[in-house]
């Protein structure tokens, strides 16, 4: 017998997979899916997410075989971590704190991921903040039995560049395969709404869905605020918007919220902008698209655009979408540095399985295995699920990723346009006003927010204290604070990734 020990996701292709393992259809949702787990481990076993499309991470017990088997989608959209104890129990879940709640774990904080987030932002890699607590990486499968511990990985990105094919051909590729996610995104009785930026993403993802209401957050410092695009791409496409505003006070209030919920600290601005935006959401529906995956996939980052100019040279420095702090930085700010803990250690695998590829397949292989992972996916994940809110993200697929793997870079970035093709193709549904808006980013006013007095008193507080000098050296991050309210804007994201830490930190370990 097959039980489902865990599972959070959403399987695309249910109506083929229930015809080819016999299943019946009509199911409620979440009986059809484990009914399709069960029957897909039994028919194909490690080979199942061969036949999986959508996002899924599980656990499964055969109790024939006396083994636990676990899986992790392609992209890692969803999360999934594991822990030995020192009696040689697996303690494992979608959740850390399912894990940290168990008889046989010992809560000790891995220092050394510290050194990697200080200049990340984010908990990259198979490590987690708790020592020995690891995640199943995307792509990985894990089996347990007789107290043997395997892992596997089943699936790696891989970039064969396609020349032959015009740039018209490619944007009606990648439009035939966007209209077939936006018929399996959701089931027929669902009914979902849409977040909207100004982006081509959101905006294209939103034009090709059935969703009347679109969902967007905005400030009332103008020039940070996107809502009037997102309001005016609604507008156009005859559909609604509600839009969020947001106040700072309101911002540094949850960032505690934010980090506990999240589990890991993650220094991303915009992940607390995020997370408002999925309550507000979820006060109106319970189902929401979002436009993720795109970026990376296509060349969506204006840094892409460097690429060539970078070369060889990338594999000694580049080591995903951020990286805001030098090894010597991080020397002078830590209590305790170790030297031989560095980002790049990250991705050397990644660069040797990219060998001979052009620079740009290098940057996006790296962002979509250590940034994506790390950053964006969980966020979505993580702040979805603490909202009540469930979010789908019909770009990140294996079928739009097999086209830009096939997609030459001329089609991805030039100097001058990025997402070239993706931008073409959304233009069959969009204004060329908004598909080939320039990229902007997910913009927030932080960076004067940090500096204002009548808000920061809790990241001051933090800064200062007495516990927070067991990791910092304070009068370092104390220059860092006094040059970035004295005008140095760059470093709020210094002060931001150290502040962030701290509250998660205050959250779990104080």
């Amino acid at each position: 017998m097959i039980e489902i020990k865990d599972y959070r996701g959403h399987i695309r292709n249910h109506k083929a997979l229930c015809e080819e393992l016999g299943l019946p259809a009509g199911m409620p949702r979440r009986e059809r899916e484990e009914k399709i787990l069960t029957a897909a481990y039994e028919k194909w076993g490690h080979d199942m997410a061969d036949h999986l499309y959508g996002m899924f991470a599980f656990a499964l017990y055969d109790s024939k075989e006396d083994k636990l088997f676990c899986l992790r989608d392609h992209f890692g959209t969803k999360p999934f971590y594991y822990y030995l104890t020192d009696e040689g129990s697996l303690l494992y879940g979608t959740n850390i704190s399912k894990i940290i709640s168990q008889p046989g774990f010992r809560k000790e904080l891995n220092v050394d991921m510290l050194q990697i987030y200080m200049s990340l932002t984010y908990v990259a890699g198979e490590d987690t903040f708790f020592k020995g607590v690891k995640k199943l990486m995307p792509g990985h499968w894990l089996e347990f039995k007789g107290g043997k511990l395997t892992l596997h990985r089943y699936w790696t990105p891989t970039f064969k560049p396609d020349n032959e094919k015009s740039l018209e051909a490619w944007a009606d590729e990648i439009h035939d395969t966007v209209k077939l996610m936006m018929s399996e995104v959701k089931d027929e009785d669902e009914t979902a709404e849409s977040f909207l930026s100004g982006g081509v993403d959101s905006s294209y993802v939103f034009a090709m869905s059935d969703a009347e209401m679109s969902d967007s957050c905005g400030y009332e410092e103008e020039r940070f605020d996107e809502s009037p695009l997102a309001r005016k791409t609604a507008e156009l496409l005859g559909r609604k918007n509600s839009t969020a505003v947001i106040t700072p006070e309101q911002y540094f209030s949850i960032v505690p919220y934010v980090m506990k919920n999240m589990e890991q600290p993650l220094g991303d601005a915009s992940a607390i902008v995020f997370s408002i935006g999925c309550i507000e959401t979820a006060k109106h529906t319970k189902l929401c698209y979002s436009g993720e995956g795109a970026d990376e996939f296509f060349g969506g980052y204006n840094m892409y655009r460097n690429a060539e100019r970078y070369g060889d040279n990338l594999k000694n420095f580049y080591v995903g979408n951020t990286n805001i702090m030098k090894e010597e930085e991080k020397q002078r700010l830590l209590k305790h540095y170790d030297p031989s803990v560095l980002p790049i250690n990250l991705v050397k695998s990644i660069y040797e399985e990219t060998e001979g590829l052009d620079p740009l397949s290098k940057m996006s292989d790296v962002d979509i295995q250590i940034w994506l992972e790390g950053d964006i996916y969980l966020n979505v994940d993580k702040m979805s699920e603490a909202a009540g809110l469930e979010i789908r993200m019909p770009l990140t697929d294996r079928r739009i990723f097999d086209i830009a793997s096939r997609l030459p870079s001329k089609y991805k970035v030039t100097e001058e346009q990025n997402k070239i093709a993706f931008r073409t193709a959304a233009a069959k549904v969009l204004p060329e006003e908004i598909a080939f808006r320039k990229k902007l980013g997910f913009i927030v006013p932080i960076r004067i927010w940090l500096a204002d007095e009548r808000y920061n008193a809790d990241v001051r507080a933090k800064l200062t204290a007495d516990w927070a000098g067991e990791f910092f050296d304070l009068e370092a991050v104390d220059e860092i604070f006094k040059d970035y309210v004295g005008g140095n804007s760059d470093n709020w994201r210094k002060i931001w990734t150290i502040y962030t830490f701290l509250v998660w930190y205050e959250q779990y370990f104080r």
